[in-house]
């Protein structure tokens, strides 16, 4: 199976690609946070969305201890979903209910 990618697809990739190095870098070297916190993602990304993307498995939640622990997502994590196209892994309207 052949699939292709025009060149605005193939720039838009190559692109994203490149940023999510970059902070994948600047992470390393300890110039850029690993993790957000809920509310900075919130403000990023809109609370819905981020909300939808936990609820779906799409990104996943750390804690650093128990109960009153402060949530933290990581960052690239979040940004790849992003930045993904893929609609196709999230739940529709109707499945988010049924949970």
């Amino acid at each position: 199976m052949i699939i292709e990618i025009d060149s605005f697809e193939l720039r838009r990739l190559l692109t994203d690609a490149v940023e999510l190095g970059a902070k994948k870098a600047l992470q390393e070297a300890g110039l850029l946070k690993p993790y957000l916190k809920k509310s900075e993602a919130y403000r990023l990304y809109g609370r819905g969305i981020v909300d939808r993307w936990i609820e779906e498995g799409l990104i996943k939640i750390r804690k650093d201890g128990d109960q009153s622990a402060t949530w933290r997502l990581d960052r690239i994590e979040l940004e790849i979903v992003a930045k993904s196209l893929n609609r196709h892994t999230y739940l529709t309207v109707e499945d988010r209910r049924k949970k």
